[in-house]
Parts: C-alpha cells; sequence; structure tokens
C-alpha cells in the first residue's frame, strides 16, 4: 500500500514566493532572482514530503501563478494580444496574460479569472479561438521532474486533463463547441507523456475533477475516446478526481484505459462501496482519506475502519492520500506558537496532513500496534474537541431556533423603498463609488502590526487610523464619487477582521493560504457558536460620515462569504453556523443603521462559489445561503439602503436566487469578461439596481475612459440606464493610489459623459 499526495502548498510556510513575485513585479530582484526562490521553495517541499515518508512525490505543483495558466502556456494556448511565440512562451508573457502587465513588454487587458469548482482559490481562464493550435510551449514541467529526479525523489508528475482544461475554458473567438479540440489536443498530451516517459517517469497523476460535475451526455462520452488516444508506452496514469462523488460518472471513470483512479472520500464518503464493486482486478485505486481542505485533524482509528473493507479487497493496489491538493490548506502547524494547546491539538496543516496520510498506511501495512502512540493521541484529539465547553452557546441556540419570517422580509417592496431611498440620498443617474477598500500602504500595514503586537497604544492607533480616513474620504470627494467609503485602513483582510471581533472564532500566525497569483489570504477558524460580543465597525463608518456631507456606505462582509472563507467546523451543517454569523451581522447592521448610517453593504462574493457542484443539491443551499442574507439585512427602514457586492464567478444560473436576496443595489465584476455575466438579465429581469464593474482591479492597467463608457453602453442594452451604478470591480486594497486615482477618476469622468449622452438623448426626443 503507498502513500502519495496530489499537490503541496506553493506559497512557502512564510509566504516566500509572494514576496518574491511582487518584487520581480516591482523591479526590485532579477529573473534570476525569482527562479532562485521558486528553486529553493520546491527542493524544501519535495523534501518536506519525502521526509513524512511518502512513496510518490507530486511534481508540477508549483507554479508562478496558477496552474489552469501553466497548463494554457504549456499547450501553447496564447491569445494573440500576449506575443507569438515560435519558442517558449517567456515569463513575462505568462504574468501579462495573469495580470495585464509584467516587468517587460506593454500593458494589455488580462485573460478572465474566476473561483475553481466551489473553492475560494481563482484560476486564470483558458481563451479559445476557432481553429485553435496547440504545442509543447513551455519546459517547466519537464525541467522540474529533472530538478526533483536529481535530488533523489520519486516524482510523480500532475498536470490538468485535456477534458477538464477543455471545459474551464472559453471560447473567445469564432463559434464552436469545445469539443471540437479533443482531436487538436490529444496530440500534445500524447507528447507530453511520452517526454516524460523518456525521464523514467513511471507513474504520471492526470486531474478530471469535472467528473463529479453534472455532465452533459457529449462531454462523458468523451472521456473513453480522449483517454483511448492516449494510449502508447507511457507512464501509467492515475485519473484523479475530487470535490465530490463520481455518481453516475463512475463507470465512465472506471472503464477508462487509465491505471489507476483517485477518489474524495472526504467530500463524498458514500461513494466508495460503489467504487469498490466497479473496480477491475487490474487498477490501483486511490482513496483520499484526509480531508484537502480543512485543518481538522483525522480521526485516524474511525479512517482505518473505513479502509479495512477497501483493503481486504484491493491489498497493495489500494493507494492512501489526501482527498484533494493540499494547496487550500496552510503549510505548517508547527509554526504556531500562540494557539493555545487544547485547540491546537485539533488541528492539522499540510506538513501534518502528510503524516497523517503515512501512518494510515503504516497502520494498515504494519499493523495498528506499529503506530499506537499516535492512534492514541488521535482519539484524545478527537474526544476532547467533542466535549469541550468552548464549543457551545446556549443562548446562541435559543435565539436560533426563534428566527421567524418577518426577519428575513423588508417591510416594503423595492419599488417603494427607492422611492424613499432616493428622496433621502438624492443621486444622480450613473451613481459612483467604490466597493469599500482602499490601497492598504506599508504605513498601515505597520500602524496596525505595532498596535496588535503592542508598541502602539489605542489612542495614537485610533488617531492614525482617523488620519488615514480622512485622506481616503478627502480624496473621493476630490476625485467627484458620489457614495463615499471610509477605506477599511483597519482591517487585514474583509473575513479575518470581523472573525477576530466575533465569538466561535480562533486565529493563526502562519494559516495563510493561496487566493490567486500572489494574494494570499489566512481564514479564521470557526471552532464554535458564533456571537457578536460589541460593534464592530460602528467607530470608523460614523468617524468617517462625520468628514463629509455625502452618504457613507457601511461596510460589511456577509454570512456567507466569513462561512466560505473560513475554515469551518465539521461538526453541524455548515447551514447551521451560517445562520449563526448571520444573526451577528444583524446586530451590526441595525446598529450602523441607529448611528445614521444610510447605506450599508454586505458583501457576498462568495455566495456563487458556496453553490454545490451537484445541482440536484442547489435548492437546499440556496434556500439557507438566501435566508442567511436576509437576516442580516432586512432588519432595517424602507428608506435605508442595502448593497451587496460579488465577484469573479459564474452566476447567471443562480440570477433568481440572487434576486431574492433583494439587496437594493448589486455590484458585480464584468470588466474582464466584457460585461458577459449580464446575460444573464437577457431572459431575467432583474428588478433592483445594479453596478457592473468598469475596471479591473486585480490588473494594475489604467482603464480608459472610453473603454468604461463603453462597457456601461453594453450594459444598457440588458438594464435600464436609470438602475445603473458605476464602480470599480472589487475591493482597491491591492493596488497603488497613483492607479486608483486614474482609474476612479476615469470612472467619475465615464459618468458625466454617460449623463451628458442621455441628457442629449432625452433632450433630441
Amino acid at each position: 500500500m503507498l502513500a502519495h499526495n496530489l499537490g503541496f502548498p506553493r506559497i512557502g510556510a512564510k509566504r516566500e514566493l509572494k514576496l518574491a513575485l511582487e518584487n520581480y513585479w516591482q523591479g526590485a530582484i532579477s529573473r534570476a532572482g525569482l527562479e532562485d526562490t521558486g528553486r529553493r521553495l520546491r527542493a524544501a517541499h519535495w523534501q518536506q514530503q519525502a521526509s513524512a515518508g511518502l512513496d510518490l512525490i507530486p511534481v508540477g505543483d508549483f507554479s508562478w501563478y496558477d496552474q489552469v495558466l501553466d497548463m494554457s502556456v504549456l499547450l501553447g494556448v496564447v491569445p494573440p494580444r500576449f506575443g507569438d511565440f515560435k519558442d517558449d512562451v517567456p515569463i513575462d508573457s505568462y504574468f501579462r496574460m495573469a495580470r495585464g502587465r509584467a516587468p517587460t513588454g506593454e500593458d494589455v487587458p488580462a485573460c478572465e479569472m474566476t473561483k475553481w469548482f466551489d473553492t475560494n482559490y481563482h484560476y486564470i481562464v483558458p481563451e479559445f479561438a476557432a481553429k485553435q493550435s496547440f504545442r509543447i510551449a513551455s519546459n517547466s514541467l519537464f525541467a522540474e521532474v529533472k530538478e526533483a529526479q536529481q535530488k533523489g525523489h520519486h516524482v510523480k508528475p500532475v498536470f490538468i486533463g485535456p477534458l477538464t482544461y477543455l471545459w474551464l475554458g472559453k471560447v473567445k473567438t469564432g463559434t464552436f463547441n469545445k469539443l471540437e479540440l479533443v482531436d487538436s489536443i490529444l496530440p500534445i498530451y500524447r507528447q507530453i507523456l511520452a517526454k516524460l516517459a523518456s525521464l523514467g517517469v513511471e507513474w504520471v497523476q492526470i486531474d478530471e475533477p469535472i467528473l463529479v460535475l453534472d455532465l452533459p451526455i457529449e462531454w462523458r462520452t468523451a472521456f473513453e475516446r480522449c483517454y483511448s488516444g492516449l494510449q502508447s508506452p507511457a507512464p501509467k496514469i492515475l485519473l484523479t478526481t475530487y470535490f465530490g462523488a463520481l455518481a453516475e460518472n463512475a463507470v465512465t471513470a472506471i472503464r477508462l484505459p487509465i491505471d489507476g483512479l483517485h477518489i474524495d472520500l472526504v467530500r463524498a464518503p458514500n461513494q466508495l462501496a460503489h467504487v469498490i464493486e466497479l473496480m477491475p482486478s487490474d487498477k490501483v485505486l486511490s482513496l483520499g482519506i484526509v480531508d484537502g481542505r480543512n485543518i481538522w485533524r483525522t480521526d485516524l482509528n474511525t479512517a482505518l475502519s473505513i479502509l479495512e473493507r477497501p483493503a481486504a479487497r484491493l491489498g497493495d493496489r489500494l493507494w492512501l492520500a489526501p482527498s484533494c491538493s493540499l494547496m487550500h490548506c496552510p503549510v505548517d502547524l508547527d509554526l504556531e506558537t500562540e494557539l493555545d494547546n487544547e485547540l491546537k491539538s485539533w488541528l492539522a496543516f499540510a506538513k501534518q496532513k502528510m503524516v497523517e496520510v503515512v501512518t494510515l498506511k503504516r497502520a494498515m501495512n504494519e499493523g495498528r500496534d506499529a503506530v499506537a502512540d499516535i492512534l492514541a493521541a488521535s482519539s484524545h484529539a478527537i474526544q476532547s474537541r467533542q466535549i469541550s465547553p468552548r464549543i457551545h452557546n446556549a443562548q446562541v441556540a435559543e435565539r436560533l431556533a426563534h428566527v421567524n419570517d418577518a426577519m428575513i422580509r423588508r417591510k416594503d417592496a423595492f419599488s417603494s423603498r427607492i422611492v424613499l431611498q432616493q428622496k433621502q440620498l438624492k443621486l444622480p443617474k450613473y451613481p459612483t463609488t467604490t466597493i469599500g477598500s482602499f490601497p492598504q500602504t506599508s504605513e498601515i500595514r505597520k500602524t496596525r502590526r505595532d498596535f496588535k503586537t503592542g508598541k502602539l497604544d489605542r489612542d495614537m492607533y485610533i488617531t492614525r487610523m482617523r488620519r488615514e480616513i480622512k485622506r481616503a474620504v478627502r480624496k473621493q470627494e476630490e476625485y467627484g464619487l458620489d457614495i463615499i467609503v471610509h477605506g477599511e485602513a483597519e482591517r487585514n483582510d474583509m473575513v479575518e477582521y470581523f472573525g477576530e471581533a466575533l465569538a466561535g472564532f480562533a486565529f493563526t500566525q502562519t494559516g495563510w493560504v493561496q487566493s490567486y497569483g500572489s494574494r494570499c489570504v489566512k481564514p479564521p477558524i470557526i471552532f464554535g457558536d458564533v456571537s457578536r460580543p460589541a460593534p464592530i465597525t460602528m467607530e470608523w463608518s460614523t468617524y468617517a460620515q462625520s468628514l463629509t456631507d455625502r452618504p457613507v456606505k457601511g461596510m460589511l462582509t456577509g454570512p456567507v462569504t466569513i462561512l466560505q472563507w473560513s475554515f469551518v467546523r465539521d461538526d453541524q451543517p455548515r447551514s447551521k453556523t451560517c445562520l449563526q454569523i448571520s444573526l451577528a451581522l444583524r446586530d451590526e447592521v441595525i446598529d450602523l443603521e441607529r448611528a445614521g448610517i444610510k447605506i450599508i453593504q454586505i458583501d457576498e462574493p462568495a455566495i456563487r462559489e458556496g453553490l454545490p457542484l451537484r445541482k440536484s443539491e442547489w435548492k437546499p443551499y440556496l434556500n439557507w445561503a438566501v435566508k442567511a442574507f436576509r437576516i442580516a439585512s432586512a432588519g432595517v427602514r424602507s428608506d435605508t439602503q442595502i448593497h451587496t457586492h460579488m465577484c469573479y464567478s459564474e452566476f447567471n444560473d443562480i440570477i433568481a436566487s440572487i434576486a431574492e436576496m433583494d439587496a437594493d443595489v448589486i455590484t458585480i465584476e464584468t470588466s474582464r469578461s466584457d460585461m458577459e455575466l449580464l446575460d444573464a438579465f437577457v431572459e431575467f429581469e432583474y428588478p433592483n439596481q445594479i453596478g457592473p464593474g468598469v475596471f479591473d482591479i486585480h490588473s494594475p492597467r489604467v482603464t480608459p475612459v472610453e473603454e468604461m463608457v463603453r462597457l456601461i453602453e453594453k450594459a444598457q442594452r440588458h438594464i435600464p440606464a436609470e438602475r445603473l451604478w458605476l464602480n470599480p470591480d472589487c475591493g482597491l486594497k491591492t493596488r497603488d493610489w497613483p492607479e486608483v486615482e486614474s482609474c476612479l477618476k476615469n470612472m467619475v469622468q465615464a459618468a458625466r459623459i454617460l449623463r451628458e449622452r442621455g441628457d442629449a438623448s432625452a433632450t433630441s426626443a
């Protein structure tokens, strides 16, 4: 029985990759310096996995930005605007595809970005054209295989399978079925396999996670044709699936001409019996028995009980692994020195999860006595968590039990509310605002850090934060924005900040995970019942409002997003935890209104991300997700305007549920997709107001005024002008002030042009 891993966090335990990338983009280090950081990280990660006792070490899971973008470059899928290359694609062209800018070359519109299945990881969407050509256009995978082999590791190259890759991409030029590209992409996959075989590779891991989706029949049947086309004297193929059950796709997957199959037993434990019955006698079955997406310690004794039957049936054809790549987990729990011992004993990060997998392998191969001490420690930790008095709060349970229909509905319909809101706010046509955050400068971060470590007292901290808020307010007035935000200088992260103020949360020092590129987040840990001991945002929002006559938005992160972007307790339904959060936020919303804040934004960028991968499971999720938002938002008067924000998600198929949230204004990401998301409004008449993003905040490129005007005029094909707002795609915390200033001035100018054109049209009519 072998132990292996599907992928390791690439960012480094101390975010070394993030720092190197940002230094390279800013010209502070050379390409050689960047590549040296990559080599050191890869070597350290391979050695960690080998030292843990894994039998096969993944190679190809390292990435400078994103594994889907890596696959595009490997296959030569580079849109013409980034250049025409006969040799390997240069790294700066790679970065321009991701972010629109690199240290060399001209700025260009970046490729679209969206969520990786139901995670908070973002991938760069492949762009396909009619008669798309493919070729091996990068040597990185093969170079890294050699690099690992030279260090003595038994490697397993990892890359995305052809059908998942095509599924994730978008047709950008021409009109055709993406499956038409199978015949032209397969020869390149065969070349990749042949090159790996020439390097002495025995096994490759080909990821096909779309096999856990509701696949159209044409895609399901394409798997047989596709994998039959990969047969050649090549490495053995381990086909990996994760994030859900194979279900009706099980027969398809198991009958493929492959050598092994990986399934996720954490997200879909009930699929095991069915898969075992179907497994032929000549294939390996890899079981994802350790949770690759959450940080709770594995109950090793329960896991061993689950493994007994498949072990008896499969013998040494049974492999053990985490459920999915460990890139969704922090690196090393040993670095956490401030967590109390009880809570820490309940957790496992990537390094510890590898040990769990190897422990299970040893117990199965050598018997439980060989790891008796580890199993006893596991049992003690699991029992400690179950009986801990820190987990449950009777008052929270009592309040949740008394939620009623009146708490989830606004008093008046939107058509009545908007009249009252406009009378109070007096906003012009095409109102302008931002999503909430402004640049987090080094000075701001130092102020927060010094306050947290005790180097700065509270009075001085408040003074400095107020100075930053005043700066943000004055700049917005200068730019001419209609709705002001306070800029969120005091917030480290849109979820962590709220978690720090809520009961039931814990926090790490080094629990970073990658969201996209160099963007890393440190998700809070929800370990117990959630409540709000005291107001959270009042002090900052009311101060900002005191500085200006223009309306200031109160800024909150919504219950679903707090849930999705945290490591969530797994001892009760996620819906219950989410509703607890919504009640805590309801108190905050009502307090903001009482303090005179007339516009309150409750961000829910993760609501689409949380949607189950199978449509049969959508309705229950959407019911409680919408209910949670409405609990948080519906306690205010009709003249208080509720906003929400969503970004980088395909939500056309849940637009009716988004309408049911009944926010007065919704702001969404649309610039990278060129307003493509607004196609949802062709057949669905969205009843409330909407702000489609007019510039991409994840790119340092400054969007011209004319481009913003064009985007809104395109939006007007679907949304009446009187219901349109202008705003960026997302918050501005990752941008520099010069970029922000240029883009916001352009946005205000675009609004003026649109108003003038609207007035001219009305006059001529």
